[in-house]
């Protein structure tokens, strides 16, 4: 009998000893997860109050010289230190950049882009840069691409065409020539071609060491000017670009200057990019002459009123408008990439004072205006008559910028008054109310240049 009531006995006192640990073990965890939870508490409420610190205190932590260690905080103060750090020394990551490829010269070397589009006098300024000894200059190497790659205008196309621009843009600043030869037609053999388009408005390709014994029964399509060069050798090319101090290169075959953005915070350039435009009207009067073609119906509807003139025609003119307003808009905005390298140029103001504008191009881009180039200027603007050829860069630049206004018909004009009024007004450009008005020497269409144009 003594033995069974032991046993229930020992089992009592087991299960009682079972569940004063048991109330033990549930106090400790109660007390563990108090600790836990004032911790928490502790560190939620620190960094609450440093990120509910007053304006005045974010602006004196923002304002201090920024630091590449990050403090024991991750405060939000810490992390704008952090990305100030960064930024600096990108900056100074550029700076290295750009004396290494000069080539250990003092003077930094810099990449001149002048966008335009055709007819607006681009050849003429182009100029500017090409008579400057030390600038390796390059006259519409796109034109290559542009009859290689074949993108129908608007949408997803357009932009395709344009990272395409950029892309190859960017290998040609950096002395890259031989991206050319994908797109070179005939394709050149071992670097040799007779195919660059334009080679004679390029001095640099025109000149030693460049410009090699030329060939017997060498067909050269595009030949230089004053000298005979034999076929273009892409790679002695490349080696006079890699001498020369500067490189500029104009080009009328990319317009959305928002693509170009990655151009400008590339390390290894330098770019200055200068955007040029033209009265419309004086575009599209100067497009009648030298594509003919191309304007049959603009002519006739404008000389009989016969042929309609069809709405895609103007909705594409009216597109050209908005896509040069809209770059222009965005470059005088001065967004952070932008700043200091956009200067707008109105072919007026370079026609009617030449050498200013060169000197303020040249001064905005950080370069010398040498007499060489103060020579041509003097002898191609003071042309007695106007240079023969569409393509002519010898004018007589006072007299020749307003001549459009006398042989375009106003209903031609007022089509294109109400198609780009907008970029006119961005521009300048005063609108005629009437064919008196459009054809009255001392009534000027030109407002004056606003010193706000070179960002």
């Amino acid at each position: 009998m003594e033995f069974r009531w032991a046993l229930p006995q020992d089992i009592w006192e087991l299960l009682y000893c079972l569940k004063m640990r048991s109330k033990y073990a549930i106090l400790l965890v109660f007390v563990v997860g108090l600790v836990i939870i004032e911790k928490e508490n502790n560190f939620i409420s620190r960094v609450s109050d440093k990120l509910k610190q007053s304006p005045q205190a974010l602006a004196e932590a923002n304002s201090t010289e920024a630091s590449p260690h990050l403090p024991e905080n991750g405060s939000l103060a810490s992390l704008q230190e952090l990305d100030a750090a960064f930024s600096q020394l990108r900056s100074r990551l550029r700076n290295i950049t750009l004396q290494l490829v000069g080539d250990g010269d003092s003077r930094p070397r810099r990449h001149v882009l002048l966008m335009a589009t055709t007819r607006t006098g681009s050849s003429f300024v182009g100029e500017f840069f090409n008579q400057q000894g030390s600038i390796f200059y390059l006259f519409e190497p796109l034109w290559h691409i542009e009859r290689t790659v074949t993108f129908e205008p608007g949408g997803a196309n357009a932009v395709g065409s344009a990272l395409v621009y950029r892309d190859v843009l960017k290998q040609l600043l950096l002395c890259d020539l031989y991206i050319l030869e994908s797109f070179i037609s005939p394709a050149p053999e071992d670097h040799l071609t007779p195919f660059m388009f334009r080679r004679g408005s390029s001095l640099s390709l025109c000149e030693e060491p460049v410009c090699t014994s030329s060939a017997k029964k060498v067909f050269e399509k595009y030949h230089c000017k004053n000298r005979r060069c034999g076929p273009l050798n892409i790679t002695l090319a490349v080696e006079a670009c890699r001498h020369k101090q500067h490189v500029a290169l104009k080009t009328v075959r990319i317009r959305q200057l928002e693509f170009l953005q990655p151009l400008v915070e590339d390390p290894r350039l330098d770019i200055r990019i200068i955007q040029l435009v033209r009265d419309p009207r004086a575009v599209l009067a100067s497009r009648m002459v030298a594509f003919s073609g191309k304007y049959e119906t603009w002519k006739k509807w404008a000389s009989e009123g016969e042929a309609p003139l069809h709405e895609e025609e103007v909705q594409r003119l009216r597109g050209n408008c908005e896509t040069i307003r809209l770059s222009a808009e965005l470059g005088l905005r001065r967004p952070g990439w932008l700043r200091g390298r956009y200067m707008l140029v109105r072919y007026e103001d370079v026609a009617r004072a030449p050498l200013q504008k060169a000197e303020e191009m040249y001064r905005f881009a950080g370069l010398p205006l040498t007499p060489q180039v103060k020579e041509w200027i003097g002898k191609n603007t003071q042309a007695p008559h106007d240079g023969s050829g569409v393509y002519s860069t010898r004018k007589n630049s006072s007299e020749q910028f307003e001549k459009w206004r006398f042989s375009i018909p106003f209903k031609l004009a007022q089509v294109v008054q109400d198609a780009c009024a907008p970029a006119m007004h961005l521009f300048g450009y005063k609108l005629a109310s009437s064919p008196a008005a459009l054809a009255n020497r001392s009534f000027s269409l030109l407002e004056e240049a606003q010193p706000s144009w070179v960002t």
